[in-house]
């Protein structure tokens, strides 16, 4: 009995702490709700379909999905141009996809690429969610892959996941389980006015870099035409640049939405823009001119280069049973299931189109983690590392059809066993330039041995 006493009294105090804490937290929830539901102008309605950020033209972006018309018309005003920017050679494009801390993966691609020597200077760079974050320094060539490395590789990469004040207390009233902050300081980082003005100036030779957000408003992809915004140049246009690119890696829920104000009829709105994955795994061709069946003059022998910032298929594990881990797992399972859907549509593309299209996507015996679990530095750091060993040996391009039929068969490495590069079968063999077209070393690489940085590599034709 003395010692059930002492036990109970010892609980009491405990017991009256913890019903404080409650009563504190259900007399304070309405006023952190309050506060963390941060105030926003309201989204424009359909009414206003010209509504562009105030300053700029609304060339700089594309809302929604394409009509036949708009598509043939968005081809003759755009393919010209960076058909003149091939100088007679065919087109080479880049596609980034989505993929979280799985982009190192891409990241590494593109280093790998730059010292193997054979990596092309590209036209038309496309990036999604973490390809986004990836697309501007794969536009500018091998010169800028330090700044790759920086952000993807070596102990400066900085831990993105950051929680909110008070834990998921803090989550439940805010905008997102991780604080916003992290991702922007990355972004900040290596988004200068010295890129902006680099990424303009490709920008006027007829070259074209497009980056996807997803309006939550209205459930529309955005495609942004990055080489219009820096083009405008000043405050405004690094500014703009900048949020477009954290808006497009912005998981909703993980990362907080981004505020983009925007102008019609005189009158200011606030879009909220996420991540580009959650409308388009990565970018192509513009909607229906996708499925088209007339040829598209200036894309006949173009290059096409799809990197796949994940697996085509979950790897099956056993979901615990948790809200978040329920609700993590369906968004790697709809990631998945939208890019292998997507490389078929772009197979059927290019064969229409006369387009050589190579593909690389991680295989199923690399042990992935989750949009979120990826993003662990030294994760990101083994993934840059695995891209950059397979680029530089010459194993990471596969035709379409090989990477489709390997979603039918998930087959894990054992523990013991390195991780095989997506195209197995390619040790030793000679290192292959793309038709037509010469590596994009950059004013200071030096070949194989001498390129500065670690490249990554995705493809992408405009649209969504």
């Amino acid at each position: 009995m003395s010692v059930e006493r002492g036990t109970g009294t010892a609980l009491r105090p405990r017991l009256a702490t913890v019903l404080k804490l409650l009563c504190v937290c259900l007399g304070c929830g309405p006023l952190l709700a309050g506060c963390a539901a941060l105030s926003r102008r309201p989204a424009p309605s359909p009414q206003y379909s010209d509504a562009h950020p105030p300053g700029f033209s609304p060339a700089v972006r594309w809302v929604g999905e394409m009509t036949e018309r708009e598509s043939r018309e968005w081809a003759a005003s755009r393919l010209a141009g960076i058909a003149r920017s091939a100088r007679g050679d065919p087109i080479n494009i880049l596609v980034l996809s989505g993929g979280g801390g799985a982009g190192a993966f891409g990241a590494g691609l593109l280093s790998g690429w730059s010292r193997l020597g054979t990596r092309p200077r590209f036209q038309i760079v496309t990036g999604v969610s973490v390809g986004a974050l990836i697309a501007p320094l794969a536009f500018l060539g091998p010169r800028w892959d330090p700044q790759l490395s920086l952000a993807f590789d070596g102990a400066n990469v900085p831990p993105l996941l950051e929680r909110r004040l008070f834990g998921w207390l803090g989550a439940l009233f805010g905008w997102s389980v991780y604080r916003g902050e992290p991702l922007r300081a990355m972004v900040d980082g290596y988004v200068t006015p010295a890129l902006l003005r680099a990424v303009a100036a490709r920008a006027q030779s007829g070259r074209l870099l497009l980056v996807a957000t997803t309006d939550l408003d209205t459930g529309d992809v955005v495609i942004w035409n990055m080489g219009a915004i820096a083009s405008r140049g000043g405050r405004a246009a690094l500014r703009l640049f900048r949020r477009v690119l954290i808006a497009s890696a912005s998981i909703p829920g993980v990362f907080p939405p981004v505020l983009i104000p925007v102008r019609a009829s005189s009158r200011l709105f606030d879009e909220m823009n996420v991540d580009g994955s959650a409308s388009s795994a990565f970018l192509l061709a513009p909607g229906i001119s996708s499925i088209l069946p007339e040829k598209i003059t200036p894309l006949d022998g173009a290059n096409v280069y799809l990197v796949i910032n994940g697996h085509l298929r979950p790897q099956p594990i056993t979901t615990p049973n948790h809200t978040t881990d329920i609700l993590l797992r369906s968004v790697d399972t709809e990631l998945a299931s939208d890019s292998q859907v997507r490389v078929e549509l772009a197979y059927s593309f290019a064969a229409r189109q006369g387009v050589r299209l190579k593909v690389t996507a991680i295989p199923s015996g690399y042990r992935l983690h989750g949009l979120i679990g990826n993003l662990q530095p030294a994760r990101m750091k083994a993934l840059f590392a695995y891209g950059e060993r397979c680029a530089r040996e010459n194993r990471v391009w596969t035709d379409a059809l090989t990477v489709l039929n390997g979603v039918a068969h998930v087959s894990p490495a054992p523990p013991a066993q390195a991780a095989r590069c997506p195209d197995a079968g390619a040790a030793g063999r000679a290192p292959a330039r793309a038709a037509g077209s010469a590596p994009d070393r950059g004013p200071s690489a030096r070949g194989p041995r001498g390129a500065l940085g670690r490249p990554l590599t995705l493809v992408s034709t405009p649209g969504g």
